[in-house]
């Protein structure tokens, strides 16, 4: 799609629309899910064939990226969780490098996946302009909201695992202030923080990542001057990608470390 056949406002918003199924609360958008999987799917073929085909010989390229990105995650893990739990690394890599890659779409040149989805919508008959096409998943609220929510639930459940129901609830209610009269504000207080952490969570990649789209769309709107501009933004961008899947991956082994102390 060419930003000369739309108004700048309409181009701007169809790169913005999801491909969405249903209506109200119940709406799916098909292509945070689609790609989502694709590329945990991509994660999980790729570092599995590794695994198969690892030898102490001399290591293929691809081997030694994928053992250059398990040590990083095994020596962050080692040095901010400080419980014993062997799901924590398993679980730090995945979202790492989950994120990463969904992150790595915003790469791609904005135009080029929804001109393919029309392309592809035109010869099955649709309008190529009521076709959508929002490739970068982590640019949808939703998904992030999804991802925070998993690791939010995995915090209520360590917490209570570790600690019981009582000693959650103590938790939530002596701290700060270790005074029977003010416990109900010391809940209210830890509760807010408690919903901050997955909240601050999805915004934070969230909004990072959207920006970057939106700029990218810009850009896209120059015309002839879209590829030179396109490169330096994405030259920058290089380190917003892997540093919002870290910041996220380190938080999430952060409150989960947090969720195994026994006080």
């Amino acid at each position: 799609m060419a930003s000369g056949e739309l108004t700048s406002k309409d181009y701007i918003t169809h790169h913005l629309t999801n491909w969405s199924v249903g209506e109200g609360f119940w709406t799916v958008h098909v292509d945070t899910l689609g790609w989502s999987i694709f590329m945990g799917l991509i994660f999980l073929f790729s570092f599995r064939a590794v695994a198969k085909t690892a030898n102490a010989g001399v290591p293929t390229k691809w081997q030694c990226a994928v053992e250059m990105v398990v040590e990083f995650i095994e020596n962050t893990v080692k040095s901010t969780f400080h419980g014993k739990n062997p799901i924590i690394a398993p679980l730090a890599l995945t979202i790492f490098v989950w994120i990463l890659l969904m992150n790595l779409i915003d790469l791609v040149p904005v135009d080029f996946i929804p001109w393919t989805a029309q392309q592809i919508g035109a010869a099955m008959g649709y309008d190529p302009h009521h076709v959508y096409m929002k490739a970068v998943p982590t640019t949808d609220l939703n998904m992030t909201i999804a991802l925070a929510l998993g690791v939010f639930i995995l915090m209520i459940y360590y917490s209570i695992k570790m600690k019981g129901v009582g000693g959650f609830i103590k938790e939530l209610t002596t701290q700060p202030f270790n005074t029977p009269w003010l416990y109900w504000f010391n809940f209210i207080l830890e509760v807010v923080a408690l919903l901050a952490k997955p909240l601050s969570l999805a915004l934070r990649l969230f909004g990072n990542l959207y920006a970057g789209e939106l700029i990218f769309i810009l850009i896209a709107m120059t015309g002839l001057y879209q590829l030179p501009m396109h490169f330096v933004w994405a030259v920058f961008h290089l380190l917003v990608i892997p540093l919002q899947a870290f910041i996220f991956t380190i938080l999430t082994v952060v409150y989960l470390s947090m969720a195994h102390e026994h006080h």
